[in-house]
């Protein structure tokens, strides 16, 4: 009995370290957020050339992040349950028309993302109704791009299924940091081409965004009777709608946040690997979350999250170590690294990890749980809602933090 509970208590232990060494291994790659981040800090004049650009760069951000949140759920789950074959080639009806679902989508929430901008912008940003084409436009343009993490997406989780990793905990993390990469980098761009190089540029950032409404047309016309089309589209657009409400707040809280952090640009470096990494420690949960209840080895009530309780404490430990990170990295970066400001600056971040990791949390796996009780697809909600509530949390726990800690005192 005495060796049945040592290996018990070890099992235990060497489950949990697993556990964290798979969080940090997906959340490390958020490192590459930073490099996010450096785009931002380097191009922040183009920011300043309309009162909508910083505004709406959750909203890109995030517009990219569900489409790519559902994809690489919905592709995990499918590849756990045999549906779908880690292949391109004689693969399942499912998997081709999820990737026809992932293009109109994208073209989905550019518009609905660039109305609910119009309708909060011309009350807090101060914009019209003639910018709305502008903003449909750049965001098109930039999710039109953007659909290269869907082919990089595919090849990782591919390769990964074949390794025998768990798709549910490296994908998204790793494809979420390379979607932000990507997003800021096609969004700057097409912020300088608009602004910045006359006709032509707004010309080509035109082309882009039309290219992105006849694909997303022909597919609607192909697929409209394919129910796996359909369903995902119809669940898909719900949460879009609930998304771009709570996204195109987070774009006024950020301008709340400029207007406090001015030009602190360590601040700015790190909000795409904060907002990416809260983003992550949510899909870990709720991914998984979703793969236990479709397998039954979760029921869908709260009491079960005491037995996703592991692996909810290791992605919280492997956040923190991040912060960490982040903090020293940027610190470095921007030539700020002495001890008082690098207490100042991580007793920010970890006020920012408490507020914000723990919100997440409770929201992946309680989406989990009440989708699966109505009999929705898990995978339709969880990650494209904690996505987008991840950065409306991060960026307000952001904006708490700096009244919290008062981190100018130190800088």
């Amino acid at each position: 009995m005495r060796l049945a509970n040592i290996w018990h208590r070890f099992s235990r232990n060497a489950l949990s370290l697993r556990f964290l060494k798979e969080s940090l291994v997906a959340l490390s790659f958020n490192i590459g957020g930073i490099f996010a981040g450096l785009i931002v800090v380097s191009q922040f004049n183009v920011f300043q050339l309309s009162p909508w650009a910083i505004a709406i760069y959750p909203a890109v951000l995030t517009a990219r992040g569900v489409v790519s949140g559902l994809f690489s759920g919905r592709l995990s789950t499918a590849l756990h349950l045999g549906t779908i074959y880690p292949r391109f080639r004689g693969n399942t009806q499912e998997f081709y028309k999820l990737f026809e679902s992932i293009i109109f989508l994208s073209f989905e929430a550019s518009v609905i993302m660039s109305l609910f901008s119009i309708i909060i912008g011309s009350v807090f940003w101060g914009i019209n109704f003639f910018d709305f084409f502008n903003i449909l436009i750049v965001i098109s343009a930039t999710m039109f791009l953007g659909l290269i993490n869907s082919i990089i997406t595919i090849l990782f989780s591919f390769a990964t299924s074949k390794k025998g990793l768990d798709t549910d905990v490296i994908v998204y993390p790793i494809m979420s940091t390379t979607a932000d990469i990507i997003v800021t980098l096609t969004y700057v761009s097409a912020l300088n081409l608009f602004f910045l190089y006359g006709l032509a540029g707004k010309s080509i950032v035109i082309f882009f965004g039309i290219l992105l409404a006849i694909l997303a047309f022909a597919f609607l016309s192909k697929c409209i009777h394919n129910d796996a089309f359909t369903k995902t589209i119809k669940e898909s657009f719900l949460t879009l709608i609930f998304v771009a409400l709570i996204v195109n707040f987070t774009g006024t809280i950020l301008r709340d946040v400029e207007k406090i952090v001015g030009s602190r640009k360590e601040i700015y470096m790190v909000y795409p690997a904060l907002i990416d990494t809260i983003g992550d420690v949510g899909s870990v949960v709720g991914s998984t979350a979703t793969t236990d209840l479709a397998l039954g080895l979760l029921t869908p009530s709260f009491r079960s999250i005491l037995r996703h309780s592991k692996r909810i404490l290791a992605t919280w430990m492997a956040s923190i170590v991040m912060f960490i990170l982040y903090t020293v990295i940027s610190l470095l970066t921007q030539g700020l690294l002495s001890f008082d400001v690098l207490l100042g600056f991580f007793a920010l971040m970890f006020t920012v990890n408490i507020i914000a990791v723990s919100a997440i949390i409770f929201v992946s796996f309680a989406v989990a749980i009440l989708t699966y009780r109505k009999g929705f697809d898990p995978d339709n909600f969880v990650i494209p809602i904690e996505t987008s509530l991840a950065d409306s949390i991060t960026t307000l726990a952001l904006l708490a933090a700096l009244f919290l800690v008062n981190y100018t005192i130190y800088v």
